[in-house]
């Protein structure tokens, strides 16, 4: 008996974002070309803030998507956390990397004052967690240093790749350190050593990348790394 997977789209769903036009025709490739039963349900951030489970809880798999500043902030990190808390397997890409650092930086390390240059208009930066980047990369594509063995390296299958971007912010790197202590990996970096990849290695499926692979090629063929994610999820689905 096979069971559908069910993949929580959590972000605030707009035409405006060229991601989110993808999403359709990646479902699409995922059931034709790699055989996978899925099912997509998109979660506006503010039907998650509303929910005690960030409203994921029962679905297979969770994938914060680009399109930030999202509506809520807190919906955001409630499904992060839930995701996070309960094995779901989970994917952040671009504001759902910066998110997913943001969650853990609070509810792990205990750093509850960070937050996201976004998200507030605190004259100062002093206690951003997330901060714009020194360079822009919206539009921009360059390359990403995998580490070997890590779960993005597996997925990807090689030790450099080139990657499509569309930000303005990225992890303050004064904080690195403290995520890294408390058990966040980072397994991907620009060429200048800049954090592009988070994951956990004791979650059975929890990657967020500063990249949107959702960009990556013509938008038929999937991104290792969203691939990862759907198999991951028909594996829950399954279990």
């Amino acid at each position: 008996m096979t069971h559908t997977a069910r993949i929580a789209l959590v972000g605030d769903r707009s035409p405006q974002v060229r991601s989110h036009a993808r999403i359709p025709a990646l479902l699409d490739a995922l059931r034709d070309r790699d055989g996978l039963d899925l099912d997509a349900y998109w979660i506006p951030t503010e039907e998650a803030e509303t929910a005690e489970s960030g409203g994921v809880e029962g679905f297979d798999a969770v994938w914060v998507l680009p399109g930030s500043p999202y509506r809520s902030e807190a919906g955001v990190l409630a499904a992060i956390g839930t995701a996070r808390k309960k094995g779901i397997p989970f994917l952040g890409t671009c504001g759902g990397f910066q998110h997913a650092l943001l969650e853990y930086a609070r509810d792990v390390c205990g750093l509850g004052e960070v937050v996201h240059a976004e998200n507030t208009a605190r004259s100062s930066t002093e206690e951003a967690l997330i901060v714009p980047l020194a360079c822009s990369l919206v539009g921009h594509e360059a390359a990403v240093l995998v580490t070997p063995g890590s779960q993005a390296g597996q997925l990807i299958g090689t030790e450099r790749t080139l990657e499509r971007y569309h930000c303005n912010y990225g992890p303050n790197p004064r904080y690195l350190d403290t995520l890294r202590r408390h058990g966040l990996r980072f397994t991907g970096t620009d060429e200048a050593g800049d954090v592009r990849i988070a994951e956990l290695p004791e979650h059975p499926f929890f990657l967020a990348t500063l990249f949107q692979p959702e960009l990556h090629g013509d938008g038929t063929r999937p991104h290792p790394i969203i691939r990862g994610l759907a198999s991951a999820a028909v594996r829950q689905a399954a279990a």
